[in-house]
């Protein structure tokens, strides 16, 4: 292989001494023999300095991530844990950049580290090479760890956003039926009563929509009730005969519900399953952490035998 030393080109002629075959890109005749290497030769820096160039800039991009992330923080302390938790928040943000770096590390810089390893002669500054490489290495290894730290706490935070997404559900039903007994004094006895309310936005309707495979259950504390005997009317027994047999009916109070149990589907869509919601006066539950009625009121009757 000949390069020209007018164009750079390059042929197949390996200058075996034939002067007169000129160059085929510009033309130039070659003049002599090439120069001999030079008897000694100064080895070279400029993989070195790549490698510790890059494993500097590695190293700075991830501790100025991390500082950032501590000034930032709402409560400024320099702890040891305020510095870890200030590097899981920088790993999370540079976790794309780690994908390449990576890819970067362990096909480009390892060949150039061992290249330099393997000629230590032709090749200067070993010891800073090897600051960077595993600079550059120690990074993506670094933020590898934080975020593997940090994954359980992220998808504990994300069942809880589905949860909170669920209940949401359960408190804004809650909501309504408080708003149907503060204007009718009861809780409704089929939530299709719930239309009766005002709906100027159209939340009441769209709630009606999505709760509609709930199950709902009005109760009443009839113990509770006042007890007052029926009322009759005064002179019911010279009230006109065409009133026939209801002269003698008494007139007693509409019964009030005042207490209510709604039962909400979960994700599968299907009642009586354990992701089920349980709204019980305002308290949302999951079927599987509420005791069924049933055994407790089998309980309350072993004890009372």
């Amino acid at each position: 292989m000949t390069i020209c030393p007018c164009c750079g080109f390059k042929s197949a002629n390996s200058g075996s001494g034939v002067y007169s075959v000129s160059c085929l890109s510009c033309g130039a005749h070659s003049v002599g023999e090439p120069l001999p290497r030079p008897e000694r030769e100064l080895p070279a820096y400029g993989r070195s300095l790549l490698l510790t160039v890059t494993g500097t800039l590695t190293a700075l991009v991830f501790a100025a991530a991390t500082i950032i992330a501590l000034v930032t923080r709402p409560t400024l302390s320099f702890g040891f844990w305020s510095w870890i938790a200030a590097g899981e928040t920088a790993a999370w943000r540079l976790k794309w950049l780690a994908i390449p770096l990576t890819a970067l590390v362990l096909f480009g810089s390892r060949k150039i580290y061992r290249s330099i390893k393997l000629a230590p002669d032709s090749f200067c500054g070993l010891r800073a090479a090897r600051n960077g490489y595993f600079a550059s290495a120690a990074v993506p290894l670094l933020i590898l760890i934080l975020i593997g730290i940090t994954v359980p706490a992220r998808l504990r935070h994300r069942q809880w956003g589905f949860e909170a997404a669920d209940n949401a559900q359960g408190y804004a039903t809650d909501r309504v039926l408080l708003q149907y007994r503060e204007k009718f004094g009861s809780f409704p006895s089929d939530k299709k009563d719930l239309t009766r309310l005002p709906d100027p936005d159209g939340s009441i309707a769209a709630l009606l929509k999505e709760i509609d495979g709930a199950e709902y259950k009005p109760g009443a504390d009839v113990a509770a009730a006042p007890q007052t005997s029926p009322r009759t009317l005064r002179g019911a027994v010279i009230r006109n005969a065409s009133l026939g047999s209801s002269a003698d009916e008494p007139l007693v109070e509409a019964l009030s519900f005042t207490n209510y149990e709604m039962r909400l589907p979960g994700a599968d869509k299907l009642l009586y399953t354990d992701d089920d919601l349980i709204v019980r006066d305002g308290l949302v539950t999951k079927a599987s952490e509420t005791p069924r009625r049933g055994s407790v009121a089998n309980a309350t009757a072993q004890r009372k035998r």
